[in-house]
């Protein structure tokens, strides 16, 4: 219990003209709203989109990544300094309501043990922790200087503004309990520790003066602190949670919008600025400048020009170049007005969506690439030699193989498979893919999971000639026209014959299938093919009694892992199926591409910029003898690595369904 006398103090002791006080806070919110009008005013000549429906499951988002910070954490360095930073604030924003609503309206709540606990100790511990994250970010900028961050003057202002309001604080503070002897002094440890020292080299009369001007520089401090953050990068304090709240909540892989090809006025993808949407816009003003998304951007990592933090930066510097009227920018073409934006940087994106994930604040860096190069694609006819040649075999052969000489069903050969023309009872679509049928190295892939299912007693079918591309390629490409037209007539088809279900090898056409499909009228049961395989070994369909004698490592493939969540079933059946497992160290929702994505497996990369050695570098890292993929793609592209780094030693790359299909083949041999 705390004695009987009321442990409390003087709010605004030795102040006097306090009203000035007030104005210039009005006055400090004036100017800031001025600055948050501007950025809104910019929002709304953006492209109308709702991000404000299912509020329950935004809240927790909000919940979990503005307030606790959920990304943020994720690098220890930063994670200590913003947290102290940012939880110091909000601690001290509480404190400062809470003096006001004792001083000015009368409430009595700064007293005793409250005041003791919370008002002294707590806000001195919380306020001592924005000077230590101050400090520690000061060493980041200009000792350490990790190449991923922007180095601006504004940067160092800011902190040094930060840091002045927190010192200025702390001398009020201790220079307050010094003059008036204050008998709980201790409780503020850091405040006291200011009066102790002062009190050796100060007298009461000159700690009083100082108090009072210190007091006022540092009411000038935090109200010019208050005006100026809404034009600067602390516009993220306000932009930062409202683009976590108007997030996207589907998965990522569901994330491209469809275009309306009836609007003759609307350009095909974003040409200027205002074809952006308003969540776009805000992203701008979001941003950070933390450099996360570049930092994990395979593309970037082996060397290659495409920067998504640039991206995002320039965009928000060309509004902002406009002066007085940033509207001037709306009107200019975006390609190539600033260097990010340059067309060599574009065609390098795998769309794997690290960038998104990686973003502490939720921005969508990926979709406004593709939305850029459905412009050059669509309007401008500009893009790579070999991604033309792709999309002319898949407007001609109905898929994105010019060279190849297979045919759908030359994989089948041998196998007691069905035609779905004639199968009209099968449970079962396995859809085969473009990469599972033509590439003859994939062929031993869809030959072991058209066996296990077979194995497994599901009766299933296959298109065979009538199956055709998806239309992922074209569509991260940038050829939506076409990409439409191959759904439709996709759609119809499968409609036609009744499917529900649909098992493939492949996670772009399972992504295509479960997240873009459905806004095409075809809705179905999908699964990819390590999902379907590990549910019936689970359901004790297919039964295994040897193990493949390797260590074995498993690469996610971007569309099935961190655009779609399903990380599990994969494993699950290389834990089963092989004698020991291990991890890379980029995985599962940190996974590394594999560099086939978004096109850029029909680019010839150069040699000493390429995503999949690098990949394969982590791969070997792990001392595994098997690498398992669940992609065509990622198989190509590994092979490909493997093969170029491995030297001497004996690694392959190998499908889970090869994996899987192997410990069977062992068993019928015993």
């Amino acid at each position: 219990m705390i004695d009987q006398q009321i442990a409390t103090r003087q709010v605004l002791w030795n102040i006097t003209h306090d009203w000035v006080m007030y104005v210039l806070f009005a006055v400090s919110l004036a100017i800031a709203g001025y600055g948050i009008y501007l950025r809104l005013s910019i929002w709304r000549r953006g492209v109308a989109v709702d991000r404000f429906d299912r509020p329950a499951e935004r809240i927790k988002l909000l919940l979990r990544h503005a307030l606790l910070q959920g990304r943020t954490v994720r690098e220890r360095y930063a994670a200590i300094f913003h947290s102290f930073i940012f939880t110091g604030f909000i601690i001290l924003f509480i404190a400062t309501t809470v003096v006001m609503l004792d001083h000015r309206f009368g409430i009595p709540i700064m007293r005793g043990a409250f005041y003791l606990y919370f008002q002294s100790f707590v806000v001195d511990v919380f306020g001592a922790m924005v000077l230590v994250g101050v400090g520690i970010a000061t060493v980041r900028r200009a000792v350490i200087r990790p190449k991923k961050l922007v180095y601006t003057d504004e940067a160092l202002r800011i902190l040094a503004l930060i840091f002045l309001m927190a010192l200025t604080g702390f001398l009020i503070e201790g220079w307050r309990i010094a003059a008036t002897n204050d008998p709980w002094g201790a409780w503020s440890p850091f405040g006291y520790l200011v009066a102790r020292l002062s009190e050796s080299l100060m007298s009461v009369e000159t700690m009083t003066t100082a108090h009072l001007w210190t007091w006022w520089l540092h009411s000038a401090l935090v109200f010019g602190f208050i005006a100026w953050a809404p034009y600067t990068k602390l516009i993220h304090i306000l932009t930062g949670p409202l683009n976590i709240y108007t997030a996207r909540l589907d998965p990522s892989g569901v994330i491209l919008k469809t275009l309306d090809f009836e609007n003759q006025d609307a350009p095909l993808g974003v040409k200027t600025l205002a074809n952006f949407t308003w969540k776009d816009l805000a992203d701008f003003d979001a941003c950070t400048e933390c450099g996360r998304c570049t930092q994990v951007c395979p593309a970037n990592t082996v060397g290659k020009s495409l920067s998504p933090r640039d991206i995002i930066l320039d965009l928000r510097d060309l509004i902002r170049a406009g002066g007085s009227d940033p509207m001037l920018a709306f009107e200019q073409p975006v390609v190539n007005a600033v260097p990010a934006t340059a067309a060599e940087a574009l065609w390098e994106c795998t769309t794997c969506g690290a960038c998104m994930e990686a973003c502490p604040v939720f921005i969508e860096q990926m979709p406004k690439i593709l939305d850029l190069r459905r412009f050059q694609v669509m309007e401008e006819s500009d893009f790579p030699e070999t991604m033309q040649e792709a999309i002319t075999s898949l407007e001609s052969r109905g898929h994105p193989f010019r060279g190849t000489q297979s045919t759908r069903v030359d994989w089948a050969e041998g196998l007691n498979v069905s035609i779905m023309a004639d199968a009209r009872d099968a449970d079962v679509l396995f859809w085969v893919g473009c990469g599972g049928a033509l590439i003859e190295r994939n062929q031993k892939v869809v030959r072991a999971t058209a066996r296990l299912l077979e194995k497994a007693g599901v009766r299933f079918a296959i298109l065979g000639r009538e199956e055709k591309c998806t239309g992922d390629p074209a569509r991260r490409i940038g050829n939506e026209f076409l990409y439409d037209m191959m759904v439709r007539e996709n759609v119809d088809l499968l409609n036609g014959y009744g499917v529900k279900q649909i098992v493939t090898s492949c996670p772009h056409c399972f992504n295509t299938f479960l997240n873009e499909y459905p806004q095409f009228g075809g809705r179905f049961e999908v699964w990819h093919h390590s999902e379907f395989l590990s549910k019936l070994i689970e359901d004790g369909r297919l039964a295994l009694s040897e193990k493949l004698d390797a260590s074995v490592t498993f690469h996610d493939p971007c569309y099935l892992g961190r655009h779609n969540g399903r990380f599990d079933a994969p494993r699950q059946i290389v834990r089963i199926a092989s004698r020991s497992s291990v991890e890379m160290a980029q995985t599962r929702e940190n996974g590394f591409c594999c560099g086939g994505g978004g096109g850029m497996s029909f680019v010839d990369e150069p040699k000493d910029k390429r995503v999949n050695q690098e990949r394969a570098r982590q791969a070997l890292e792990t001392g595994a003898d098997v690498v398992a993929v669940g992609c065509p793609f990622c198989m190509t592209m590994l092979e490909d690595g493997i093969n170029a780094r491995k030297g001497d030693r004996d690694v392959r790359v190998m499908d889970v369904a090869e994996i899987l299909w192997q410990t069977m083949e062992v068993e019928s041999k015993k």
